[in-house]
């Protein structure tokens, strides 16, 4: 596998980083996560842009738009993808040991891409199980939600409870008892035909693919509404899903011990994603 690294390809045993890294240390770095599909990265532009984000909330010097977009296409075509799964990640960088940024001189840039084979099809016409994990997500006040951070122990924690309990995701509630949003995920369910998603204000990250996802329902004239949830709310659900980058659109099956079908909201999003995709590839996005 061929790494890129800071500012050149190199060998996977040679991108190495320095233990005395802060992103190491401290977890104190971002990343962003893409897919490729055909050799195009789908909404490359909006993932860079958040990830400019990322950096101007935490005082990270990142590179330019054009160079990561450089940096992409050239590990995609160094081994050699066409369907791949593509993470940019920049930490703080190389310093003595300590939280003062500046003690950082340069941060450290990581393009890694692997080859995307997909999940089964049986995942999306079985569906998935999640559960609503004990540990809470992060106060908004203590960590912006908008960062997409390197730090990731508070959804690990919630993702341990999802395997020791047989489930395939977690979903997280914030302090308040309100939704908030999987591990790795945005979550949606239908309810009396309202397509509902927790606002970003109780504490989510507000995903690339859920943006896409509500903008397509708006398309397809299904009522959106963000709001404040709480786990009675998406028990009464008739259907649920969740979304992100590598899964698009994913049907959910059961939540603890309530179960849902797979109903045609979501089959008739989940075909509208596919569409924004291929044509988003076919005209070069």
């Amino acid at each position: 596998m061929q790494i890129f690294l800071n500012d050149r390809i190199v060998p996977e045993q040679e991108a190495v980083v320095s233990v005395f890294d802060h992103g190491f240390l401290y977890g104190d770095g971002i990343y962003e996560t893409m897919r490729a599909y055909d050799g195009k990265v789908f909404m490359l532009g909006r993932h860079i842009e958040r990830l400019g984000r990322s950096a101007g909330l935490i005082s990270l010097r990142i590179p330019s738009p054009q160079l990561i977009t450089e940096a992409v296409y050239a590990v995609l075509q160094a081994n050699g993808l066409h369907n791949a799964y593509v993470r940019v990640s920049v930490s703080r960088g190389k310093g003595p040991i300590g939280l003062d940024p500046a003690l950082c001189p340069r941060p450290t840039f990581v393009v890694i891409a692997e080859e995307f084979r997909g999940y089964p099809p049986e995942v999306y016409a079985g569906g998935v199980k999640l559960i609503i994990a004990r540990t809470r997500r992060n106060l908004v006040a203590a960590l912006d939600p908008k960062i997409k951070s390197l730090n990731f122990l508070n959804n690990i924690l919630a993702k341990i409870e999802a395997k020791e309990r047989g489930a395939y995701e977690a979903l997280m509630l914030n302090a308040d008892g309100f939704i908030a949003e999987g591990t790795v995920c945005n979550i949606f369910f239908e309810r009396n035909g309202m397509l509902c998603t927790p606002s970003t204000d109780v504490g989510v990250l507000d995903g690339i693919t859920r943006e896409l996802v509500i903008n397509l329902a708006e398309q397809e004239c299904i009522p959106v509404e963000e709001g404040r949830y709480r786990p009675e709310d998406i028990f009464a659900a008739s259907e649920v899903f969740f979304t992100n980058t590598t899964s698009e659109i994913m049907p959910v099956v059961q939540i603890d011990d309530v179960r849902y079908n797979i109903g045609a909201v979501t089959g008739t999003l989940r075909r509208r994603y596919r569409e924004q995709v291929t044509n988003s590839i076919a005209g070069g996005a």
